[in-house]
């Protein structure tokens, strides 16, 4: 993998179920072809992931009887409810990105499904603990059982990439057990007044953790190139659409890429469900030692995984910022200072 090509164009499709044939060269293959787009274009689609087809469909209709219910009847699981950040997310919950002029989705969010009695849930963690579940027929117990297969599989393709960086097994899920990962039921509507529908729906953003695991069955979703040019995700229901997030191109010391990406208002209305692998709350994200060297210095100063993921839920949901949910950095005046993602500044050149 020393000759990187810079110029990618297109989002590649990888075949990986020969990561559980055994054959070592085989992994390695596999391994290899998901670092080139990782390096690359840091998006990628897994095919023959292993993921039964029906339990897809089957979340999708999960979340689409949640978000047909009454406004008032899915506001009693508002996330803004809730002690850990788990639930409902409204329309009106909007973000601070600039150009997210025509934003109109609702989500319904997850994360490790903990018991109460937890001890880090118990000591005043905001991203651990228990779901917030719907009383609706099969909803947990569908939602439950996609969540616990994508984990895996998130688990089986951070596996690849400690192979193809040369790393020993386990270097990064010795710090996933018990993580702050995510699982978003997302439902786009394009309001009636939205003439353009080329729009930007969801705004430009890199994702917070390691990696991105997506399932969508629309188009709209638009990646950012090396070159600062948008390009189209192609649709495939058989796939995943997996992506680099912030935690793990600091880990990598910059040789994996946090590419940001956006959605447009191509269609009426739009489900997607993206699961978020990270770490656990209190790893401290730096360069591995082992992709330090003179020829590439040390990149990144070190942070913690938790307090990266509640700095950008803070500048994405308003109801963290109102009496101090979360720790918000204040100026003198108690007012929240404006939150910015530090691998984002290469959207500057690209948002005109």
């Amino acid at each position: 993998m020393n000759n990187v090509r810079k110029c990618v164009t297109h989002i590649p499709t990888i075949c990986v179920s020969g990561l559980r044939s055994g054959d070592e060269k085989q992994v390695q293959n596999i391994a290899d072809e998901i670092g080139w787009a990782a390096r690359t274009i840091g998006f990628f689609q897994i095919s023959d992931h292993g993921i039964d087809l029906d339990l897809i469909e089957a979340t999708y209709q999960a979340a689409a009887r949640f978000f047909a219910l009454p406004d008032e009847t899915k506001r009693k699981y508002y996330i803004g409810l809730s002690s850990n950040h788990r639930g409902y997310v409204p329309f009106t919950e909007k973000g601070d990105y600039p150009d997210e002029k025509n934003r109109s989705y609702e989500a319904f969010d997850l994360g490790l499904d903990l018991p109460a009695d937890d001890v880090d849930y118990r000591s005043g963690n905001r991203l651990l603990g228990p779901n917030v579940w719907p009383d609706l027929d099969g909803f947990k117990e569908t939602v439950a059982q996609y969540y616990r297969e994508i984990s895996a599989l998130g688990r089986l393709i951070s596996s690849c990439l400690e192979i193809h960086l040369g790393l020993p097994r386990g270097t990064m899920s010795e710090h996933m057990s018990k993580p702050i990962s995510q699982l978003r039921l997302l439902h786009y509507v394009r309001q009636q007044h939205t003439k353009d529908h080329k729009s930007v729906n969801m705004g430009a953003h890199t994702d917070y953790e390691c990696l991105t695991l997506l399932h969508t069955r629309n188009k709209g979703l638009q990646v950012l190139t090396q070159e600062d040019s948008w390009i189209d995700v192609p649709i495939d229901p058989d796939v995943f659409v997996v992506n680099i997030g912030d935690m793990l191109e600091a880990w990598s010391n910059g040789l994996l890429r946090s590419t940001p990406h956006r959605v447009l208002n191509l269609r009426p209305e739009r489900f997607s469900l993206p699961y978020f692998v990270a770490t656990n709350y209190d790893t401290v994200i730096k360069p591995f030692k082992q992709l330090v060297s003179a020829d590439r210095p040390v990149q990144y100063e070190p942070f913690v995984a938790g307090h990266h993921l509640e700095r950008m839920l803070i500048r994405d949901f308003p109801y963290l910022r109102k009496g101090n949910r979360l720790n918000t950095s204040q100026d003198a005046n108690g007012t929240p200072l404006v939150v910015t993602n530090p691998f984002e500044d290469r959207l500057n050149n690209s948002l005109g």
